[in-house]
């Protein structure tokens, strides 16, 4: 089995785990920057996600 998926739907929680880290003392002001690529990472490893689906769909011999 492939094992990139996996590895995406990670990817996609690191993300989520980016925009909800509170950064506080000397990273306070890096916070919006963590805050814009958690939201670049999760819709960038979420739209890849979902293009190999719509591949794999279509590329079935029926």
């Amino acid at each position: 089995m492939n094992q990139y998926p996996l590895i995406f739907l990670a990817c996609i929680l690191a993300g989520f785990a980016l925009t909800r880290v509170p950064l506080t003392g000397f990273l306070a002001p890096v916070e919006p920057l963590a805050f814009i690529v958690g939201v670049l990472t999760v819709l960038l490893f979420s739209s890849v996600l979902i293009f190999r689906g719509v591949v794999a769909l279509f590329n079935r011999n029926i």
